[in-house]
């Protein structure tokens, strides 16, 4: 199975985005999808010789959980602010988040899931890879905001990426 699909959750991920961007499900859009699907990966797995190992049972399902729950609260928390608070009022910051996560791929899904949370972006990964740099749009206590990060999100991504 391993020759066929090297990077299964890959090969799902290109079927499902062929079939968003034919905007239509018909058998000649499954099957050419399917194609792509089974192709590409085997093609780049030359490029993915220490690929991460993940584990996409339960604690990826709560780390998906948590993080779209806080996109939608975050997105009325952000909306509140625009619309009740002055300019003068944020409390904007720059955090310095130390990581504790090793391989690229979790520093990245790390990243990506604090851009996504409305009212937070981060914006560099130190040379070694031990610290996150993150604006915040709206923070009352500087290390109460890293240490809910770390503690929402980088221990959630230490499990799936165990």
């Amino acid at each position: 199975m391993n020759r066929l699909l090297p990077h299964p959750a890959l090969s799902a991920m290109l079927l499902i985005v062929w079939l968003l961007m034919a905007n239509s499900i018909t058998v000649g859009g499954i099957v050419l999808g399917g194609v792509f699907a089974l192709v590409l990966p085997k093609f780049t797995q030359p490029f993915w010789p220490d690929r991460p190992r993940m584990r996409f049972g339960r604690a990826f399902l709560g780390y998906l959980g948590i993080v779209l729950l806080d996109i939608i609260v975050a997105n009325f928390q952000v909306a509140w602010l625009i619309l009740f608070r002055r300019n003068g009022d944020l409390r904007a910051r720059w955090l310095v988040v130390p990581i504790d996560l090793t391989t690229p791929e979790a520093i990245t899904m790390l990243a990506g899931t604090i851009s996504l949370t409305p009212g937070t972006v981060s914006s560099d990964v130190s040379a070694d890879g031990r610290y996150l740099l993150v604006h915040a749009l709206d923070v009352d206590d500087a290390e109460a905001e890293i240490a809910r990060i770390k503690t929402r999100y980088e221990t959630r991504l230490q499990r799936v990426f165990a």
